[in-house]
């Protein structure tokens, strides 16, 4: 079952989004309440935090243990896309820790940061990145991203669709480069 956010239902007059997150929460997996929690945060129909908050007047509904914990901050990443919902388990497969997720970087919002190692990750699939125009922005965030002292890596949909080994290699290598680099500074 594909959890989709039908930002009509959700927003049916008298009826909170909170309510409905509720109501959704026990008939989907994990990471199908996190891919529909992406997605009304994406339409702008919620705030995590609010409903975070907005969950203790709940207290006792079948749907609010779920929801804690699809919304749990050691846990929960946000993310846009089932490109970037692929990406997070083959980081997490080469020893990377969990990633900030969707934050502002030297003045971008990026995919995913390791603050720690300055390494920025950004998916791109072709809707976003097809046109000169707009790989002439992607070389410019990198461009940005190494000027300011970070690691940029890119991964097209097909690599981390179709090639997670390579993808997995790719950023252990990069890894333990940083690494070995910070050591030296030390």
């Amino acid at each position: 079952m594909r959890a989709s956010v039908d930002r009509a239902w959700l927003s049916i007059p008298g009826v909170s989004v909170a309510v409905s997150m509720i109501q959704i929460a026990p008939r989907l997996s994990l990471g199908e309440l996190e891919r529909a929690i992406n997605q009304a945060d994406g339409q702008d129909l919620i705030d995590t935090e609010m409903l975070r908050s907005e969950l203790d007047a709940f207290a006792g509904q079948k749907g609010v243990v779920p929801l804690r914990e699809a919304l749990d901050r050691r846990t929960y990443s946000m993310s846009r896309s089932e490109l970037e919902r692929r990406f997070r388990p083959i980081a997490r497969r080469a020893g990377l820790p969990r990633p900030e997720t969707c934050v502002m970087r030297n003045g971008w919002e990026v995919d995913f940061l390791w603050r720690d190692l300055c390494l920025v990750v950004e998916t791109d699939s072709l809707r976003y990145h097809r046109t000169a125009a707009q790989q002439n922005r992607d070389r410019k965030r990198d461009q940005t991203h190494l000027a300011a002292g970070d690691t940029p890596l890119r991964f097209t949909h097909g690599q981390v669709r179709y090639e997670p080994g390579y993808v997995e290699r790719t950023l252990r290598a990069v890894v333990a480069r940083i690494r070995r680099s910070q050591q030296l500074k030390l």
